[in-house]
Order: C-alpha cells, then structure tokens, then sequence
C-alpha cells in the first residue's frame, strides 16, 4: 500500500522542523539549567541552538551551536559566553533577571559572565535565538497609549568569539580569537581585527611574542590591495548568506561556492588562519571556500605554537630566564617542604611565582618529572592555581605560577589585615571546590596530601586558589582512590589525618580532614595546635593531646545551651571583634567538625561539603 504524497510531505516537514518542545525564547525570571539536558534554546527554524556546553570534565560552557551534528557526532560552535572559564555541572544557571540583566552563575554561587544590562527601566524583557544565529536580548519601554517600543539590550553578534555568521559585523570593538586547540575552547593565540589603520589584520599574540604576518607587514597598503580610507574611516566588515565578503578596508572575495542556500561561518582557527567555510548538509562535513593564506606554513608562530602547546600545555625557560626575572632569586614569597617561592617578572611583563625545588632527589629523571608536569597542565579549575611553564636544566628543578596578589591564607590570618565572615565563607566554598575538582572531577584522581593555609593562596579579590596540588601522588581513575600506597608520611604536622600515622590505607579523606583543620583556623584565628605540640608515640599511635578540634568541642560543650551568637563567641576569631554572620560561622564550624573526625569513613566527601555549604546559601 502507498503511503499518500501529502503524508510524506508532512512527515519531511515534520523531520525537519524542530520540536514542539523546543523553545527559541526565554522570559524574564527564568532560567536555563546545566543539569537538564533539555534546557536548550532552539532558533524557529531549527538551525541554531543554544545552551551549556560540555568542554571537559564536569566543565561547561554557554554556548550557541549549530543544530545538525557532524558525520563524527560533534556540533561546531560558533560562540561561547564564558569560554575561559568554565562552569561546573551542577547548580550552574543562566538567568534572566528582573532588572533586565542576562547573568551566568557557577554552581549557583559566583556570576562568571553578565551582560551588562541590569538596572533600566524596562519591562517585559526576553531572551531570544534568532534563525541568524544572534543571541538577542530585548526589553520593551511603555509609551503613551498601549503600544510598546521593544529595543535590542544586548546580543551575541556584538561580542563574537572564533567565529562570525552571515550578516554579522566584526567592527573596531570587536575581534575574532582563536580557540587555543579543537579540544579546547580557551582564547588562543591568534586573532582577526581592525588596527589603528582601519586594516583587517591578523596577529600572533603568544607569550613571549607578538607580531602581524597577514596581510604582509612589509606591504603598503595599497600593495596589499587595501585602503586605509576605502569607506572613510569606518571599521567592520560581514558577508552575506551567499558567500560574498566585504570590508571596510577594500579587502573583498566572494566563497568557491558563492550562492544562497549554504550554511557557511567565518573562523579563525586554531593554525593562525581565518578561513570561510560551507556545510555540506548531506556529508555533515565542513569545507573551505576560502582562506587567508594560501600557504599555511607562513602563519606566524604555527611551529612555536605546537612546540610549546597546553605536548606539555605551558613554556619552557631556561634556567638563567628565571634567575634574571628573579633578580638571582633575591624576593621570597612563600616556602615549604618541596621548595622556595620567589616573586619574578617574566620578559612579557607578567609578574610570576617562580618556585625552586629544594627535594631535587623526589625527581631524579627528566622523563619522570615530565611526566608529572604534563599532568598538572592538563589540570584547569578557577580554584586551582595556574601553572605557566618551568625548567628542567642540568640539576636545576622550577615552576612558573601565576602570582597571587593577597599571598598565602596563612599571611593573611596572622597579619593584621581582618577578614570578615563572608570573605573566610567564601575561602571555605572555594577551596572546597578546587578540592573536590582533583579528587572526583578531572582525569587523574589527585591526593593533594599537604592542605594547609599556606597553600590556599587569594587573588586580589580574596578568591581562594589550591597550591601545591601537583607535587603529590597521582592515581590513575581506573584504579579507584581507596587503595594507594605512599613510601613516606606526607603532610603537615597539625593539619595530617591519623590514616598516616596509624598506617591506614591513603585515601582523599586525608585531604578532607587537613581541609577541616583549615576551616576551624579560619574561624577562630587560632593554629591546629593551642599550648601544647600534637605529638606521637614511638609506637606510631596517636598521643592524647588537647589540639584545636578538642577546645572547639569543649567551648561548644560548654555553651550548648545557648544559640546564635552567644554560642559562637568564644570560638570566633577576636579579630571580628563579635561582628560576623552567626549563619555562615554556624555551617562552617559543623562542616569542618565533620570533617575531622578521626574515622575516616564518617567524614564527607568535598563534593558532599560543597553541597552542605551551598545548600546553606540557598536556604537563605
């Protein structure tokens, strides 16, 4: 039996448009979800779409893509809101606000991108996919009568990416960046943008240097076939949906397959050249219909770029780099157990943390020490500090950070600077993040092994970032976290867990209980151990002795009939001086309790303390 043609067509029309369970818009106090799949926006007619973005492990981006899927399964995306600096997977949301702004929250508790567009006098605002591609924001101001002016806020085709879509200007104000690998949506190294001449140029800004190679920097304009005044002093150029490209400066080409029914985007790619493409629909494949440069072996920097690029992920220096940014490592910042911290200025004017390994013997072989470095540049969390490059020369052993603006939590508790209460909650949220991020969330299960105040270090912000994390053991996924081995006690003394010294099996929980040691100092301004050493038996078990978690208890024990902040006021620091969110002092002293106790089974997980923390947070 045929099926009847007019059934056939509804059923291609059917395939073809998106479902009715779609949405292209979003309305004033609403919001997407990075937990609901199903919290995508969706452009009518079906090419565009919208939402998180998964970049990693349990890292998210917003972000617009195309809707239809390679012949390889993947989407291409052609814009990102927070593309350097990902959400986590949970509790992360972008809202429409009432005052009008468009905000994108991590784990429920910090804006990592906002529109801009809060406190105006408008109503009805929505957020739309339009069938371009653009993310628009639109607010509507009453008028006399009943008729409303409805006004564009705010929208993506103004902040673009790697990418540009058809009838969208790249303008003065506006650049494309390339992503910095096609596994990694982070800003690269190479851009398209105007200069100060009016001309579309494109620049390799690396590291150490930066330089035009496109068109030619030795050609005069007009040799390039380009001028400065072609439209004025004007600065944009688009393309149209057949292919024809215009700009500004007298740069024009039109697309191998010029003409209307092709989808194409302009990208500039992570090799150092702007390219336009077309989609072959049916293939699901994209292919060049022009290119920048003819011979991709004159972009500058391509064999720099895949010299140093995130095999290991950050440079290599030279041991004398280092010595002369440390100016012969005369300012130290910070020590420990694995080295000394200097304070240095890279050649590209970066102020940096340089730490010189002092237990040169822990990495005999340049290949070990390799290996681990690769590790912890695969490493990328907001709460873990950033590692740019090191040195592996002769005997010589060093790291290159980023510097931290505030120093160690540890200065700043014993300075005379105060935190308040928010500020030492906000540490906590952090650190516990960072945390939770090597234990459960990226490739390599990492034990941290040494958490302290002197490695949680504060940006200039007061925002916590966990040091040190990769100088301690590694385990790989496959092999679970609960059976490790260690050669030696590893920690230190006041913040260690009682697995090391009565010979338990190494787990994450001994990061979980030096966590809740750094808690309970940062509550009460006191260090682990009050008027007497925690010591140890020859024996190898532990010594009864009265220790910063015993007076905490007792203090509670002795005031547990009141409540609020006649509980609390002889555990809190006296530098708050009794100014503090009893809230917020409560949460972190019953997390950090549970957090030490010495059956390592009965303490939470750092995504469960996360959860505790955020839960209070909302609950309010």
């Amino acid at each position: 039996m045929r099926t009847p043609i007019f059934l056939v067509i509804i059923l291609v029309l059917q395939s073809l448009s998106p479902s009715s369970s779609t949405i292209s818009s979003l309305k004033k106090g609403s919001s997407l979800s990075v937990e609901k799949t199903d919290d995508v926006l969706v452009s009518p007619n079906g090419v565009f779409s919208a939402g998180f973005y998964s970049v990693g492990e349990n890292a998210f981006c917003f972000a617009i893509w195309f809707t239809q899927r390679l012949h390889d399964g993947s989407h291409t995306i052609v814009w990102m809101a927070n593309r350097d600096q990902p959400v986590n997977g949970r509790l992360s949301k972008l809202k429409v606000l009432k005052n009008g702004d468009l905000i994108l929250t991590d784990a429920g508790q910090l804006d990592v991108w906002s529109a801009g567009t809060g406190n105006r006098s408008i109503s009805n605002v929505q957020l739309q996919l339009n069938n371009t591609g653009n993310l628009v924001l639109l607010g509507s101001e009453s008028k006399t009568g009943s008729s409303e002016n409805f006004i564009t806020l705010w929208q993506s085709f103004d902040w673009p990416t790697d990418t540009l879509l058809p009838h969208q200007r790249l303008t003065r104000y506006a650049k494309l960046v390339s992503s910095r690998s096609r596994s990694n949506y982070s800003s690269g190294y190479y851009k398209l943008f105007f200069d100060n001449d009016n001309f579309l140029k494109l620049l390799y800004d690396g590291p150490v240097l930066s330089s035009l190679y496109w068109p030619d920097p030795w050609l005069i304009g007009w040799q390039a076939k380009r001028s400065p005044y072609a439209y004025g002093r004007e600065r944009n150029a688009v393309f149209n949906t057949s292919g024809h490209f215009q700009s500004t400066d007298g740069l024009e080409f039109r697309a191998a397959d010029y003409g209307v029914g092709v989808q194409r985007r302009l990208t500039m790619d992570v090799d150092g050249n702007a390219r336009l493409y077309s989609l072959d629909e049916k293939k699901g494949r994209w292919t060049v219909s022009w290119q920048a440069m003819a011979q991709p072996c004159r972009v500058h920097g391509v064999a720099r770029q895949r010299l140093l690029i995130l095999n290991t992920g950050f440079r290599k220096f030279t041991y004398n780099e280092l010595k002369k940014a440390s100016r012969n490592f005369s300012h130290e910042i910070g020590r420990g157990g694995s080295g000394i911290i200097y304070k240095g200025v890279l050649q590209d004017g970066r102020v940096a943390a340089i730490k010189l390994l002092i237990n040169e013997a822990n990495y005999h072989g340049k290949e070990e020490f390799m290996v681990e470095l690769t590790t912890i540049g695969s490493l990328n969390h907001m709460n873990l500090i950033e590692m740019w490059g090191y040195c592996v020369e002769g005997k010589h052993r060093l790291l290159v950070y980023e510097y931290m603006e505030h120093g160690s939590l540890a200065e700043t508790l014993s300075s005379s600077q105060t935190l308040n209460s928010h500020q030492r909650f906000d540490i906590a949220v952090g650190t516990a993040k960072g945390l939770a991020y090597l234990h459960e969330e990226c490739l390599e299960w990492v034990l941290h092994c040494d958490v302290k105040p002197q490695n949680i270090l504060l940006d200039g912000d007061y925002q916590p970032k966990v040091a040190d994390f990769g100088l301690s053991k590694l385990l790989n996924r496959a092999g679970g976290n609960s059976n490790s081995s260690f050669s030696r006690i590893r920690g230190t003394r006041g913040y260690m867990a009682p697995e090391w010294i009565l010979n338990l099996h190494i787990t994450s929980k001994v990061d979980v209980y030096s966590y809740g040691m750094v808690v309970l100092e940062m509550v009460t301004g006191k260090t682990p151990m009050i008027g007497h050493h925690t010591g140890f038996s020859n024996d190898g078990e532990m010594m009864e002795v009265r220790g910063l978690v015993n007076w905490v208890r007792e203090k509670i024990s002795e005031n547990g009939r009141r409540k609020g902040s006649d509980s609390l006021e002889k555990i809190v620091d006296p530098k708050l001086q009794g100014e503090f969110d009893v809230a917020k002092m409560e949460v972190l002293v019953d997390v950090a309790l549970r957090c030490v106790e010495e059956d390592r089974d009965a303490r939470p997980t750092m995504s469960q303390v996360i959860e505790m923390l955020l839960r209070h947070e909302n609950d309010r």
